[in-house]
């Protein structure tokens, strides 16, 4: 028999509710339901009254209020936050490219030519908040291009008006009434903009049609309007300038007051990465640069210079045929002289370059003056020596850049030594051109592999290593082999002996080590059968691996390629002469010498009074270690990156010089604002390697080595 379900009646809503009004009826014997008494009821209201109130007027309201605002916005204005703004570089400011025979790599094609633009410079706009005031230290308009320039100026707590979507009509924000607490005190108002950001956003509406309606923003107060450009070539700008009145000589001569304020050209935003560090490249003709390694084959009569312009003029790549090298690659075989086109490279992708020369801090002039020069050291009369350089400062002295500091913020690299540029006299006979002594360009810094120590506007900067590399492992793979490298000799000297030379002591060191079995000496004498062996790199970088210290006596000059190949072996220098490296790398090597290498005097070892052997001897092994770590740690600082990678968390020896020099044009900046001359420095000339090594003009026990100014 099957269990009947009871049933269940549906019964609606109103049916129960009827039936339970009958039934309070009939519990109440048929009076009328239950009320709450008046004064709970007004008792009640007042508190709910009360809580609106008080809800209305707090921040908690303000703050969901704008935010429904925004999303109002939002959905009605298709209004969108606005981006950093992009600096796109320009056609003519992409990679010099190295045409020509010589050149066989094709990645240097795709990473230098006009196909493959370098990455896009962030360039956030210059804002200033409206309570802040105006400092001294910002340019005028005026000094920046020299022109008069005229802009409107907002009223104090002026608000932006915002057009209205469905018009095209202008309306202003009213400030909403007291109750709301939506009128802002002064310096407060507040526009429709990212919060966390100091700048203004200006709403773009849109039409009926869907064409978005700009509205001009306003100049803002301390704002440095952009200077009216025209299209030169590309997408290159220079600033428009009225002709300039010029001399009998077509030059207008410069006229500097040194007592008048300089502008500095710092954007004042915080949040730009390039504050202060904005750098401006002239667009030199051709002639100065790319067409001398076209060139290439004329540049030195005794050494073919084609092959080491591939690779953008790193050389060939170098085959590890001895395994000396790290096997992920960054070697190549770069001549010493190469600094100008590597430099050139690496400062077309420079981060903060700016086609704006009003935001630059300092400029650069791609002047490739080794190479020009170099053709005619040995064998030219003076006038030929010293053509490119006089049409050089002809056509810097012509543009409007020149003017604001008289060239002061202007830097050359020159990938020579500082001697090949400093001709003193008219002479055939005498070296070099007078690219760094002319009244002009003695102004401007200039980076060298070899400086004066005498001179105020040079610095030294490394040569060339066989070492480039493309990412950060390849630096760390590099000084972690050399850490563990396997060391056979105490001590040993690559080089060949100067026998015209009196002062060298090549001879003499060259005899202490060939007269110990704990020194390895590398001949770099050219053979009878045409053998170069100091022209192998690996010849040179084994010798150097395999020895704990190595002697680095002067060369043909004072400085040595050798010391930064020394470096990247991680084997301690050992020097002879103070400016063979602690007067010209200051930027770069710790001014307590002793951490990182040895010094001997050259002239203990040319009367015969110092034994090197004995010497080196002495340290023991806790101290090689220390200073073989010092050695180490210094590889980043020595070489220069690959232009066509980039380096993520290690500053390399062009990160170090770009740094310097906007220091170097800084202070200049400085000294003028101040009233002093920065010409003229108040220590002596003569000092000026003492001052920059030990900040001090005492007497010190170099004195000697420097009393002779060239």
């Amino acid at each position: 028999m099957k269990e009947t379900l009871p049933t269940i009646s549906r019964v609606s809503k109103s049916q129960h509710h009827g039936g339970d009004q009958k039934m309070m009826e009939k519990s109440n014997g048929g009076v009328v339901p239950y009320r709450y008494p008046s004064w709970f009821v007004i008792f009640a209201s007042f508190n709910m009254l009360w809580f609106l109130m008080f809800y209305f007027n707090t921040d908690a309201f303000v703050s969901s209020k704008n935010k429904i605002q925004s999303i109002m916005n939002d959905y009605v204005y298709g209004f969108v936050s606005p981006q950093p703004k992009f600096m796109v570089p320009l056609e003519s400011e992409t990679a010099v490219p190295l045409s020509g025979e010589p050149i066989r790599d094709d990645d240097l094609v795709d990473r230098f030519g006009t196909d493959d633009q370098p990455e896009a410079v962030r360039q956030a706009e210059v804002v200033v908040s409206p309570n802040q005031s105006k400092t001294e230290d910002l340019p005028s308009q005026t000094e920046l291009v020299g022109g008069n320039v005229s802009r409107p100026k907002p009223e104090e707590n002026e608000i932006e008006p915002v057009s209205d979507p469905n018009k095209n009509e202008t309306v202003t924000i009213e400030p909403v009434s007291e109750n709301l607490s939506e009128t802002k005190t002064e310096n407060e108002i507040e526009t429709i903009a990212d919060q966390n950001r100091n700048e203004t956003v200006t709403i773009e509406p849109v039409n009926e049609n869907g064409s978005e309606t700009k509205t001009e923003d306003p100049i803002r107060e301390n704002e440095i309007e952009p200077v009216d450009t025209k299209l030169v070539t590309g997408n290159r700008t220079e600033p428009i300038t009225q002709e300039d009145p010029v001399t009998e000589d077509g030059i207008e001569p410069v006229v500097h007051d040194l007592n008048e304020p300089v502008p500095r050209n710092e954007s004042e935003s915080d949040f730009d990465p390039c504050t202060g560090k904005y750098i401006y490249m002239h667009d030199l003709p051709k002639k100065f640069n790319e067409d001398l390694l076209i060139e290439c084959d004329t540049l030195n009569k005794w050494i073919p210079m084609c092959p080491y312009m591939e690779n953008g003029g790193l050389g060939p790549r170098l085959v590890n045929s001895q395994g000396v090298f790290p096997t992920n690659g960054g070697w190549f075989n770069t001549d010493q002289y190469m600094l100008e086109i590597i430099f050139h490279h690496r400062m077309q992708q420079y981060k903060c370059l700016t086609p704006n020369s009003s935001l630059a801090s300092a400029i650069y002039v791609p002047f490739y003056a080794g190479f020009e020069v170099i053709r005619y050291l040995w064998d030219s009369d003076v006038p030929t020596r010293d053509a490119a350089t006089l049409e050089l400062v002809k056509w810097l002295l012509s543009k409007p850049e020149w003017k604001v500091l008289g060239g002061r913020d202007h830097f050359l690299v020159p990938g020579r030594t500082t001697w090949d540029f400093r001709r003193l006299s008219e002479d055939d006979a005498d070296w070099g051109n007078k690219l760094l002594v002319l009244p002009e360009t003695e102004m401007m810094p200039a980076l060298l592999v070899e400086a004066s120590p005498w001179q105020v506007n040079d610095f030294g900067v490394p040569f060339p290593t066989y070492f480039h590399p493309s990412s950060d492992g390849e630096v760390y793979e590099l000084q972690n082999r050399m850490r563990n490298q396997q060391r056979r000799f105490l001590f040993s000297f690559v080089g060949a002996p100067r026998p015209n030379n009196t002062k060298s002591i090549r001879n003499q060191l060259i005899e202490q080590c060939l007269g110990s079995k704990n020194c390895k000496q590398q001949d770099c004498r050219n053979k009878e059968n045409g053998e170069k062996p100091c022209e192998d790199p690996s010849t040179v970088m084994k010798v150097f691996q395999r020895s704990v210290f190595c002697l680095e006596p002067q060369g043909d000059s004072a400085t040595r390629r050798s010391t930064f190949d020394a470096i990247l072996a991680g084997c301690i220098p050992v020097f002879f002469y103070p400016g063979t490296a602690y007067t010209q790398y200051t930027w770069y090597l710790p001014k307590n010498y002793t951490q990182y290498s040895v010094f001997i005097s050259e002239d203990e070892v040319r009367d015969g009074k110092v034994n090197i052997e004995s010497v080196l001897q002495q340290f023991s092994q806790e101290q090689i270690r220390r200073m073989q770590e010092e050695v180490i740690k210094l590889i980043p600082k020595v070489i220069y990156a690959d232009p066509r990678s980039k380096l993520e968390t290690i500053e390399d020896a062009f990160d170090i010089a770009v740094k310097g020099v906007l220091q170097r044009v800084d202070k200049v900046r400085n000294d003028i604002r101040e009233g002093r001359n920065p010409d003229k420095p108040p220590r002596s000339e003569y000092n000026t390697w003492k001052y920059r090594l030990l900040g001090t003009e005492e007497k010190h026990e170099w004195d000697h080595f420097f009393e002779t100014p060239k």
